[in-house]
């Protein structure tokens, strides 16, 4: 964060929910959380990138499902505590499976750290910031930029499909 911004926000406290990805911890803004659920059932779409499960039903509503580990490229952990982290994003919710949804974090945003700069590298978009917690450290993300172009034109359009059949 800039000097500036951090001086805007100094002593504001912010929740997130943290989660596991592998061996690493993520976490993401509280606000954009609706629910978080077991690992239910998914309709795989036909020719949609590996990452993409497929919809489910949730309580009448179809959601698209990602599984968050393969899109960041992240080992999943050998977990029976897997969830489903259902977030609002926009005009869309989606579902993402984490290997495990961890605590709700508070923070004070003089406690985040920037992102490291990796070569003005834009593949990097989708962090927003880094907390220290004890010995670990959590990236924060922003979902939204973590999906590509096309990630978003397959949810949109499976979610559109499904509702028209």
């Amino acid at each position: 964060m800039s000097n500036e911004k951090i001086s805007e926000t100094a002593g504001k406290a912010e929740r997130y929910l943290s989660f596991s990805l592998g061996e690493e911890s993520f976490a993401i803004p509280l606000l954009d959380v609706r629910e978080v659920i077991a690992i239910t059932e998914t309709t795989p779409i036909p020719f949609a990138p590996t990452h993409f499960l497929g919809i489910m039903n949730l309580r009448g509503q179809v959601i698209s499902v990602i599984d968050l580990r393969k899109k960041l490229g992240i080992k999943p952990n050998q977990s029976t505590e897997n969830a489903i982290i259902i977030c609002n994003l926009q005009a869309v919710t989606i579902g993402m499976v984490v290997d495990s949804v961890d605590n709700v974090l508070h923070v004070q945003s003089v406690d985040v750290s920037e992102k490291p700069e990796i070569d003005g590298s834009k593949k990097t978009e989708f962090i927003t910031g880094v907390y220290r917690q004890e010995k670990r450290l959590v990236l924060f993300l922003d979902i939204a930029k973590a999906l590509s172009l096309d990630d978003q034109k397959a949810i949109a359009k499976a979610t559109v499909d499904k509702k028209t059949a």
